[in-house]
C-alpha cells in the first residue's frame, strides 16, 4: 500500500497530490488504463460505472462513464473522456466532456492526469493532477473550479493504491 503522502498542492488553475505506492509503476498504470476500475478509484462517489470496458491504449481514445452528482441538473448523467496523454507506464491523462446529443462531443477544458515515477523495482510515486487552466470563461460562469476539495485527490490516490496492491 502507501508509504507516504504529500499534502495536495493547490494553484490557481490546478490541484495535485502525490502518494508513494509500494508497487511497480506498471501495476499502477494497468489499473489506470482499465476504465472499469475508475468508479472504485474516484474519491467523490460521482463516478458510477464505466460504459466502455476496453482498456485504454492510445491518445485520442474515447471512454464513457456514468456519473451522479446531486448538483447536476439531471442528477444522473454521462461523460465522455478523451485520452490526451498516454505514455505507459509513466503518464496517462484525459479530458472530460459530453455528447451534445447528436454525436458531437464537447470538452470543458479540464484534464485528469496521472504521472508515475518509479522509485525502485517495487515503489512508485504517483501524482494526480486536476487541471482546469483551459476551461473557457463561459463554463467558469456556472461551474466552480475545482468542483471538489483537494482531499478528493488524496482519497482517489489511496483508492488507487488499494486496487494496485496485490492481496495475499
Amino acid at each position: 500500500m502507501s508509504v507516504t503522502t504529500s499534502q495536495p498542492a493547490v494553484d490557481q488553475e490546478f490541484v495535485s497530490a502525490t502518494l508513494i505506492f509500494a508497487v511497480p509503476a506498471a501495476k499502477v498504470f494497468a489499473v489506470l488504463a482499465d476504465p472499469t476500475t475508475h468508479s472504485a478509484i474516484d474519491g467523490t462517489g460521482w463516478v458510477q460505472q464505466s460504459v466502455d470496458r476496453t482498456p485504454l491504449t492510445e491518445v485520442g481514445q474515447l471512454f464513457r462513464m456514468d456519473m451522479h452528482h446531486g448538483n447536476h441538473p439531471d442528477g444522473d448523467y454521462q461523460v465522455v473522456n478523451k485520452v490526451q496523454v498516454f505514455d505507459a507506464p509513466r503518464t496517462i491523462g484525459w479530458l472530460t466532456g459530453y455528447d451534445k446529443g447528436n454525436g458531437d462531443l464537447e470538452f470543458g477544458g479540464w484534464i485528469w492526469r496521472y504521472d508515475l515515477a518509479p522509485l525502485g523495482p517495487a515503489q512508485t510515486a504517483v501524482t494526480l493532477t486536476y487541471d482546469w487552466s483551459a476551461v473557457p470563461q463561459h463554463i467558469r460562469e456556472y461551474i466552480q473550479f475545482p468542483p471538489f476539495g483537494p482531499e478528493h485527490l488524496t482519497n482517489s490516490l489511496q483508492h488507487l493504491a488499494e486496487l494496485a496492491t496485490p492481496r495475499p
